[in-house]
């Protein structure tokens, strides 16, 4: 029970404090199981917001002189070797694009005949809507 000068007095009854440590251990026993259920069904979903929640606070983190130094040349090697995957991947697709015939100018001679065809159906769906109009006219 709270007085006017907003102190707590000890006439909480034994039922009020029980009640409410009952309700917290069944909102933590909830939750708990609620976590565990979800870890079960979706570990990866977990494992992926712990890196999330751990890319995050790294991020935020200020990098020392020390960790540049060290992480310079991990770093500019993971950077030469993606580029050269993306360049190998890149080639190869062109590459085989090519040898099925779908390259930049077959694409572009393909777009202009969609667009054609396109442009000669709404005409001749215009002029079909035209002449009905006359029948009835």
């Amino acid at each position: 029970m709270v007085t006017e000068n907003n102190s707590r007095t000890t006439e909480e009854t034994p039922t009020d404090s029980t009640s409410s440590r009952q309700r917290a251990i069944d909102a933590y026993s909830s939750a708990r199981e609620r976590t565990v259920d979800t870890l079960g069904e979706a570990p990866l979903l977990a494992l992926a917001g712990g890196l999330a929640a751990g890319a995050l606070i790294a991020a935020l983190l200020p990098t020392t002189d020390s960790e540049t130094r060290l992480i310079r040349p991990t770093a500019r090697r993971v950077k030469d070797s993606a580029r050269a995957a993306f360049a190998a991947a890149k080639d190869t697709g062109t590459q085989r694009l090519d040898e099925l015939g779908l390259n930049r100018e077959k694409g572009e001679e393909t777009i202009r005949g969609l667009l054609g065809g396109l442009g000669d159906a709404a005409r001749a769906s215009a002029d079909a809507a035209m002449g009905a109009v006359r029948k009835q006219g």
